[in-house]
């Protein structure tokens, strides 16, 4: 007697989810943009032969992942980082004993690089393509606290200078949306301890080999794509790494 192979459960997706990859796939496309309207449930049921029902419960998937945000009475909005309550949805550097505050931003410089294996492997990219970096400082309150380095594929921002990035307003999030249509839906973080090397110690205002935490950051966009690589060097005296878990 021989024995009966196993036999696998068929892959199956659920029809809200599939609704859900629909609408991710018209965003990529780009046929609504950040802070506009899309098309009401009733529509968009209509578009996809589902129910009400169904594109309620992708809608509501997809605002949970602040891709989507409904407002009471105006329909439902692609997420956009022109808004003020989202601007620094990501920064998660706060004062101890105080709230959130939006810092100020003062840029060191912009520079093509070629991309190391890190960002490479990070981004999805070829060893050595090309790639832009930003350095920056975030001051809280007239203090240096956070020296970021932001690297993000050439391909993405073509024609980047500091004065692009220096004419614009908000969030370095929001000018990459406003200037390249490109939106960070969600990132992941990596953190670490480190000693300050002269570079940060001079534009963080502080002794060389002070402690810094080092936050390393991969972002995406729509359909999990890698876009950017982030390394923050921050303060740690006067300021913590806040994040709340749900």
């Amino acid at each position: 007697m021989t024995d009966t192979p196993a036999l696998s459960a068929p892959s199956f997706r659920p029809l809200y989810d599939q609704i859900k990859i629909l609408i991710t796939q018209s965003l990529i496309g780009g046929e609504w943009k950040p802070g506009e309207a899309i098309p009401s449930e009733i529509e968009l049921a209509a578009r996809y032969q589902v129910s009400q029902g169904t594109v309620r419960k992708a809608i509501d998937l997809l605002a949970a992942e602040n891709i989507l945000v409904r407002r009471q009475g105006k329909g439902t909005f692609v997420s956009t980082h022109t808004e003020p309550k989202t601007q620094y949805r990501f920064l998660r550097i706060i004062p101890d004993g105080s709230e959130k505050v939006n810092p100020t931003t003062t840029f060191i410089d912009v520079k093509k690089n070629r991309a190391s294996a890190e960002i490479a492997r990070a981004l999805d990219l070829k060893l050595g393509a090309p790639v832009m970096s930003i350095r920056r400082v975030l001051v809280f309150a007239g203090k240096p606290v956070i020296l970021d380095e932001v690297v993000i594929s050439a391909a993405l921002v073509p024609g980047l200078t500091m004065e692009k990035i220096q004419e614009s307003k908000g969030s370095i999030y929001s000018f990459f949306e406003t200037a390249y249509g490109l939106r960070m839906i969600r990132a992941e973080e990596r953190l670490t301890a480190v000693p300050a090397n002269e570079f940060a110690a001079a534009h963080l205002k502080v002794r060389k080999n002070a402690p810094l935490l080092c936050v390393d950051r991969i972002a995406f966009t729509y359909g999990d794509k890698p876009v950017e690589w982030r390394r923050g060097l921050c303060l740690t005296e006067g300021y913590s790494y806040y994040n709340e878990l749900a």
